[in-house]
């Protein structure tokens, strides 16, 4: 659905060139909607240097050298790539839409490729430069937007529905109130909730819930920051809660609510151009370094296409077919920034879902985008005031904008089992398997599948046979493994 054109002429050239009030928004609040973005998102400052620092490559060496964490180094590149990127997203695609170091793929690349027996932190970072650039190389012939559009509206809808309980889900889980338990999820811990933190995030969303339902400006914003205060103020009264583990049920999650020792520290970037293009190749072989690529490839091809649909759609700037404005120059840019997230040793940078906090508190415009590439910048010096913000505080924001996000079901025709049956595949797979790939991947075979069975197999594009043939590989890519050896 697209939104609306307002007859009012345009303030400015910034009012202009963003289309603010074209879409429907004003100045203010696409500088909130940017700052909404980046406190929900901001977390990946603070995580992704715990996923890659501590994680030797095959050689036994860690990201930096030495033989500690270099976590300094490590957030203030990830936070230049997310702020220089998603300024760039903001200025040339003109969508709320920002990006940062992906969740999955850095653990991947940490775990799985890094790694390997006598793979270097540098060939890892080459790999991930390597899938970038085959990337973009697909946007620029036109291939990764024809796959998009061969989409049908249906399952554009269903990834967007799919997405919004999965980052729903991811809230819960961050904020510690949904946990592993038997056999796969549980309620809080063994069945109820437990410390203080559970109750500095139930009061967030109740507060950020009545603010919605009382249509107050900035809601998302002004929970995060109210729910932030209590949340230093329970730390500071209790004495300290520490961390949550399983040997401490009741603490918090990542972050650790304190008044930060200092405000600001000098950046090392001393990680930019760590990379090695091509050595990984005299390491592990040539086979082996496609099945990586692949595998890399994959997540990032269609998580953004994921991605984008649902801001989109949240935002209410798709079209007919369901697709977002500007769409070869957002791709572009998400190709460009997972291989600008390699080259700065940071992980492949990819478009966060965690957008659609801004989104829902109004945002319509790249200008957002570009407040939070600014505060990612900040942040590169501010390190210790990001760390301030607990998960029980961002999180409410993804839980209620999941709500949100799933108001698109009704633009499914449930009664057409064609399409619902891939449809609601893709919305349940996304949560239950923590992967918008794996809802996406499952979606696309079921598709094809049944029309095949019911005598249309015509009606189906040819890139969805093509996607779906991708996807069987990619879905049994460890027994091909396995069959070649590698």
């Amino acid at each position: 659905m697209t939104q609306t054109p307002t007859s009012v002429r345009p303030r400015n050239a910034v009012d202009r060139y963003f289309m603010i009030t074209e879409r429907g928004s004003t100045l203010g609040t696409e500088i909130r909607g940017g700052l909404v973005t980046f406190f929900a998102m901001s977390y990946i400052v603070v995580l992704n240097p715990l996923i890659l620092g501590f994680a030797p490559d095959g050689t036994g060496q860690l990201l930096g050298g030495g033989t500690e964490g270099n976590l300094g180094m490590i957030a203030a590149a990830t936070a230049l790539v997310a702020g220089v990127l998603s300024i760039v997203m903001g200025v040339v695609a003109k969508f709320p839409l920002a990006l940062a170091a992906g969740l999955g793929l850095n653990a991947f690349v940490a775990f799985s490729i890094a790694g390997i027996e006598g793979m270097t932190w540098a060939d890892a970072m080459g790999i991930v430069v390597l899938e970038g650039l085959i990337i973009l190389l697909l946007v620029l012939t036109g291939f990764r937007e024809a796959v998009f559009r061969a989409v049908p509206s249906e399952l554009k809808t269903a990834i967007g529905v799919g997405i919004g309980l999965f980052i729903a889900l991811i809230g819960l889980v961050d904020a510690g109130i949904v946990r592993p338990g038997n056999p796969v999820l549980g309620f809080g811990a063994n069945g109820s909730l437990v410390g203080w933190p559970s109750l500095v995030f139930v009061l967030g969303l109740f507060l950020l819930v009545i603010l919605l339902v009382r249509k107050v400006r900035g809601a998302i914003l002004i929970a995060i920051a109210a729910t932030t205060v209590l949340a230093v103020a329970v730390e500071t009264l209790t004495g300290g809660l520490g961390q949550r583990s399983e040997e401490n049920a009741g603490g918090w999650g990542l972050v650790v609510p304190a008044l930060p020792t200092s405000f600001a520290e000098l950046p090392d970037f001393g990680l930019l151009g760590q990379f090695s293009l091509l050595g990984s190749i005299e390491k592990v072989g040539i086979v082996t370094v496609v099945l990586l690529v692949f595998s890399i490839m994959l997540a990032d091809f269609f998580d953004t296409m994921g991605t984008m649909v649902a801001i989109g759609g949240e935002a209410e700037l798709l079209d007919e077919q369901g697709n977002p404005p500007r769409t070869k120059q957002i791709l572009i840019v998400d190709s460009v920034a997972a291989a600008a997230g390699g080259a700065a040793s940071v992980s492949s940078n990819t478009s966060y879902i965690e957008s659609a906090a801004g989104v829902g508190d109004g945002a319509r415009t790249g200008l957002a985008s570009v407040v939070t590439g600014v505060a990612f910048l900040l942040a590169t010096f501010l390190t210790p005031l990001v760390e301030v913000v607990p998960y029980e505080a961002a999180t409410p924001a993804l839980v209620v904008v999941g709500f949100l996000m799933m108001m698109q079901i009704a633009g499914i025709d449930w009664r057409d089992f064609e399409v619902a049956i891939p449809a609601f595949l893709v919305i349940v797979l996304m949560p239950f398997t923590y992967s918008i790939t794996v809802g996406i991947g499952a979606g696309f075979i079921s598709y094809v599948v049944l029309k095949v069975a019911v005598g249309k197999a015509r009606l189906v594009h040819p890139l969805l046979w093509v996607c779906a043939g991708l996807f069987v590989v990619y879905f049994g890519l460890s027994p091909i493994r396995e069959l070649l050896g590698v």
